[in-house]
């Protein structure tokens, strides 16, 4: 599977930004003060919110970005900056006695108790200085992603599509309200069916919502539209293509919050790195699809995408995966809180035993890591008779099994090396070790990680299969 490389591609992120603040405890009792529940707090967590959620997707795709907007010179503003620093995020900002949007949630027992927002009227005068600053920069940038969540920011969202059309830089806008020809000229603009809808009236079916769109399209003077519609799906309709229409991807949705930031961000990003916009979009619903299945976050990184789009094309065939690349995503599956599990063996001709032993590795953990040996390592291990499948085969097979996640192969009598490249939770090993003997275990175990011996399934033998097919061939030339 060909993997995509974003880090050339330069994306500027403008609209309106705010810090998310939480502040979670337990609610055990009800004030003496007033009928209202008393939280005794015991976490506080901050979150890049509005527009600086949208920059951080965009990093997090491996893309290059900076984050355009207005805060103010105040507490909520510097602990903005910290986060988006940590996330490596650039800005440049646009300082207004309005200050920094905050919103702060209290909750208890995984409930929101109550939300408070800080937030002032941002002035004209700070809108169009931001307007102005944008027009300066766009020509830098493959895209302008524009992230409306009409807090003021905006206010002359207008000139800042002109310059980038000035530019040649297309625009690419996740809008608020009712009135779309504030968008006038931009590529494409991103309302959900409801935002939609509040525009053009109610749908009845897929053929009245293009129809619709195509309408709205010519009115306002955009090139697409992209109407994204929860469980449905995604409907992407441009002025001078036929429309394309995406089936949600999600099987379990958990959290729908900033899955809206991740579609234009993917999409932003993949359209600014050369592909097209039906390909763009295509990614963007993967992109959605895996966040919505996770809970308390609403960034997708890069390698989550690509571990997303191998699983759906396993079944057109094995793709070959580097040692980096594995060890990419089991850091993401770790940072998931994810057991990762690793076995390895040469896996020549398989069979029952091997399956056997596979599954009750799979067991062990989340994840199933199997590095196989390369054809050099199997012969000096078995002998210049073997192996007997090369090692594109093996590999093929070993993927195709639901047990098995990750296929990787090593070229060394031993898989010590990239055990310790790989940092496995879980390392296994079949037969009669004793765990010490197992090669890199002092590895794992320094990690944290622990190293099990599984079951030996007498009977079941490469060797044994081979020696009984030349014994059967022997008698048959007799």
């Amino acid at each position: 599977m060909n993997s995509h490389d974003f880090s050339q591609t330069k994306i500027l992120v403008v609209g309106d930004v705010m810090l998310d603040q939480y502040w979670t405890g337990r609610a055990g009792r009800i004030s003496p003060e007033a009928p209202v529940p008393v939280v005794k707090v015991v976490d506080e967590t901050v979150r890049a919110g509005g527009a600086a959620n949208v920059a951080l997707n965009v990093a997090d795709l491996g893309a290059q970005v900076k984050l355009m907007g207005i805060i103010g010179e105040d507490a909520f503003g510097s602990q903005l900056n910290q986060v988006l620093e940590a996330a490596q995020v650039s800005s440049d900002w646009v300082y207004s006695v309005s200050g920094t949007i905050c919103k702060l949630r209290v909750l208890s027992h995984h409930q929101q108790l109550i939300r408070m927002d800080f937030e002032n009227q941002v002035p004209a005068s700070a809108a169009q200085q931001l307007a102005k600053a944008v027009a300066e920069q766009v020509a830098n940038y493959d895209v302008l992603l524009i992230s409306d969540y009409a807090k003021g920011a905006l206010q002359y969202v207008e000139q800042m599509i002109d310059a980038a059309k000035q530019a040649q830089v297309p625009v690419l806008v996740d809008p608020k309200g009712n009135d779309f020809s504030r968008y006038a000229g931009a590529t494409l603009v991103k309302p959900n069916q409801g935002e939609f809808e509040l525009i053009v009236g109610p749908c009845i079916d897929e053929t009245d919502l293009i129809g619709k769109a195509q309408a709205l399209l010519e009115e306002v003077g955009i090139d697409a539209l992209l109407v994204t519609r929860s469980e449905h799906g995604m409907a992407l309709v441009e002025r001078e293509a036929e429309p394309t229409i995406l089936k949600s991807r999600a099987r379990e949705v958990f959290d729908v919050t900033g899955a809206g930031d991740t579609v234009i961000a993917t999409l932003a990003t993949a359209f600014g790195s050369g592909l097209d916009l039906p390909k763009s979009v295509g990614l963007a619903n993967v992109a959605a699809s895996i966040v919505v299945g996770k809970v308390g976050t609403s960034t997708v990184s890069l390698a989550e995408l690509e571990e997303q789009l191998r699983l759906a094309k396993r079944h057109k065939g094995y793709a070959s995966m580097s040692e980096d690349e594995v060890r990419t995503l089991i850091q993401v599956a770790q940072e998931q809180g994810e057991k990762v599990v690793f076995t390895n063996g040469c896996f020549d001709l398989l069979h029952s035993g091997h399956v056997r032993y596979l599954n009750e590795a799979a067991r062990r953990g989340d994840r199933l890591v199997v590095a196989v040996n390369s054809d050099e390592s199997v012969r000096t291990l078995k002998g210049d008779s073997r192996p007997i499948v090369p090692l594109a085969g093996r590999m093929e097979l070993l993927s195709a099994l639901s047990c098995v996640d990750w296929v990787v192969p090593f070229s060394e009598e031993t898989p010590e090396r990239l055990i310790c490249k790989l940092k496995p939770d879980v390392l296994v090993k079949g037969g009669d070790y004793q765990p010490q003997e197992i090669a890199g275990a002092d590895c794992v175990w320094e990690n944290g990680g622990e190293v099990a011996v599984l079951s030996f399934w007498d009977g079941f033998s490469t060797t044994k299969l081979v020696d009984k097919i030349q014994a059967e061939e022997r008698d048959g030339d007799a």
